[in-house]
């Protein structure tokens, strides 16, 4: 099963680069995640299809579709527990 954590943020977001070095280490640790960062400047439409109103908003899904999502800066913790819950 694929299991993917995509990050959407923006340049601007003081939370987003909170948030950066959490995943940084948490992407090292699983290497069979696909870490997808997603600008919502540059990509309105991929934000807009997963209803993005907030930054940074952190997606955890799988090939059956969303098992978690996360708004505001998290804890590398909950995104174990996430990814673990998904199946990586």
């Amino acid at each position: 099963m694929s299991v993917t954590l995509k990050d959407f943020y923006a340049d601007w977001c003081g939370p987003c680069k909170t948030q950066d070095p959490i995943l940084e280490d948490l992407e090292a640790d699983y290497p069979d995640v696909d870490f997808e960062k997603v600008d919502v400047d540059a990509a309105q439409d991929v934000a807009n299809e997963y209803q993005v109103r907030s930054l940074p908003t952190l997606i955890v899904e799988n090939d059956d579709g969303i098992v978690e999502r996360f708004v505001g800066v998290t804890q590398r913790d909950d995104l174990e527990d996430a990814l673990d819950e998904a199946g990586a």
